[in-house]
């Protein structure tokens, strides 16, 4: 069985642009681990033909195609990290090749946020693929998706590796020389002791991730202890700045009054947090899977969130309950130097449920595709491979 996974290459690409493009990754690294996987590709539907300078395309051993050199090249095609030319799908599935829709991020607001908000977007043909593919986050939308793309649909099993926060980790140690991970206030510098500098991460391009939420808690926290929030840095705002709600809410915070806040561009977790945070506070709305989580717990740093999905890990705190969430950044500031060994166990047991060689990840992405490849004639030709 020959693969192959879309991804969408552009002009200054950097692979902490967002989760996905490290997903593909890992996932090619996961099928590349399977018995009758032959080969695995990334099919480029952008115009870079070449993946951010974070992948080492070598060490991976993946290569890139464009669409028509992938037509006599893989049997399985997973539209994931870009949407691929509709005609080109047809045909393949004329061929008797099978087609997947990965929808990694959050099915409904992809559907109605650029409707309601008049925002630009990539119209599929609904009908173009075989399966369509769920991450666990969105088992909800499954009886959505399925009446939309009019096929069925599968929860595939979310994974994740340190492979590109270790990576980066070590660039920073070798420009800055600067340790990627939580130190305790004993190990800070001495006008750094007081409390935690808070670093919010959300992307603020839809209702599903936005700072609202975190700024509140931390500001809730503040003013139930002038002590515990040094400082907060709100990432991913620039294009917010001079919005009128974004200036209300702001406006109503001590910490923006008595000169607390920071408002930021993009940063990478990694390379911000090494500077500037010891604690990450967020908040989702039905997306409660995220690399960003992740990445704050690889590094042990207090991670205040309401996601379900990780309530034995970090800080929780349930739905939009602000209060509840700064009674948990107060929790952090006042226990986590003395609780890391505990917290540091309970994240690698999420680790070690989301590793990509994971004996059941392996497993729940092999019953994948043998079920989506059950009656294809090339499947059948390959006999035991298969």
């Amino acid at each position: 069985m020959r693969i192959g996974i879309s991804v969408l290459t552009h002009s200054g690409q950097n692979i902490w642009q967002n989760g996905l493009g490290q997903n593909i990754i890992f996932l090619s690294e996961l099928f590349k681990r399977l018995p009758f996987v032959q080969s695995v590709s990334l099919i480029d539907a952008g115009d870079q033909l070449a993946m951010p300078p974070q992948v080492d395309m070598g060490l991976h051993d993946i290569r890139i195609l464009k669409p028509q050199w992938a037509t006599d090249e893989v049997d399985v095609v997973i539209e994931m990290g870009g949407a691929l030319d509709i005609q080109w799908l047809d045909l393949m599935r004329a061929r008797g090749k099978k087609v997947v829709y990965f929808c990694c991020g959050q099915p409904f607001v992809t559907l109605a946020e650029p409707a309601v908000f008049d925002n630009p977007t990539h119209a599929w043909r609904p009908d173009r693929c075989d399966e369509v593919w769920l991450l666990p986050k969105d088992t909800a939308f499954v009886p959505m998706m399925r009446t939309f793309h009019r096929c069925d649909v599968h929860i595939a099993p979310y994974i994740w590796h340190p492979h590109f926060v270790e990576r980066r980790a070590q660039e920073v140690v070798d420009k800055l020389g600067a340790r990627y991970g939580y130190q305790s206030r004993a190990a800070r510098p001495r006008g750094e002791r007081a409390g935690l500098r808070v670093a919010i991460f959300e992307p603020n391009i839809s209702v599903v991730k936005t700072s609202s939420i975190p700024m509140l808690v931390c500001d809730e926290a503040y003013r139930a202890d002038r002590e515990s929030v040094t400082a907060m840095h709100v990432l991913n705002t620039l294009h917010l700045k001079d919005h009128p709600t974004m200036l209300y809410l702001a406006n109503s915070l001590d910490l923006i009054r008595e000169h607390k806040a920071t408002f930021h561009g993009r940063h990478d977790i990694v390379g911000f947090m090494t500077q500037y945070a010891d604690a990450v506070v967020s908040h989702q709305w039905q997306n409660d899977q995220n690399y960003s989580y992740l990445d704050a717990l690889y590094g042990d740093y207090p991670l205040i969130h309401n996601s379900p999905w990780l309530r034995e890990a970090g800080y929780y705190y349930p739905q939009f309950d602000a209060r509840q969430g700064a009674a948990q950044l107060l929790r952090a500031a006042a226990e986590h130097d003395g609780n890391l060994d505990e917290y540091r166990a309970r994240a690698q047991r999420v680790f070690q449920a989301v590793d990509p060689f994971n004996p059941s990840n392996l497993d729940g992405y092999a019953a994948r595709l043998l079920h989506l490849c059950r009656d294809a004639n090339f499947a059948k030709a390959a006999g035991s491979r298969v």
